[in-house]
């Protein structure tokens, strides 16, 4: 991702007033644009805390129904959060409630852990993951792919959250990255 792209999604979100707006809900900017792993396409996503996930939606429908695309919709198992999606400013955005705090939520610990990986396997992690990304591989998969990682993906990367930085380096260190 270039500067300018990297601009772009933090222009959208000022645009929009969506963290302002879900401020109540603890928004918390998730997902490849901070991450700068953003393929042309890709979305914004916000995650919240919304122990009633029905005020989430409100918020929502009251001040973004009328944005291209919008959707809104509430997942039917679990803890059923509401889940919204629409285009504004250029961007897709793509907005998770659920009555889960945030930092207990898989979203941002992926997010986290992508960070942290990113930070300690400096560039040439990021212009793997990338050739993944573009090759069509989701952002989880793609982290997979490129340390080696068996099984489920999402699984694998959720486990590493708790993981201290000492093993991520050695995980890197076997995959061929050094930082």
């Amino acid at each position: 991702m270039d500067a300018s792209s990297k601009q772009g999604f933090r222009s959208a979100l000022a645009a929009t007033g969506l963290l302002r707006r879900l401020a109540a809900f603890d928004p918390q900017v998730v997902g490849t644009p901070p991450l700068g792993l953003d393929l042309a396409g890709s979305d914004i996503d916000i995650a919240c805390h919304a122990p009633e996930p029905d005020a989430a939606a409100r918020v929502m429908w009251d001040h973004f129904r009328d944005e291209q695309h919008f959707s809104l919709r509430r997942w039917r198992t679990g803890e059923r959060p509401v889940v919204a999606s629409f285009t504004a400013a250029g961007w897709p955005f793509e907005v998770f409630a659920a009555p889960r705090p945030v930092l207990d939520q898989a979203g941002w610990r992926h997010f986290r852990v992508e960070q942290r990986l990113l930070a300690l396997g400096g560039e040439g992690l990021r212009a793997a993951v990338m050739m993944q990304r573009r090759a069509g591989l989701k952002t989880e998969p793609a982290f997979a792919a490129v340390l080696g990682l068996p099984g489920d993906p999402y699984a694998a990367m959720l486990g590493l959250f708790g993981v201290d930085d000492e093993e991520l380096r050695r995980l890197l260190g076997r995959a061929g990255f050094s930082g």
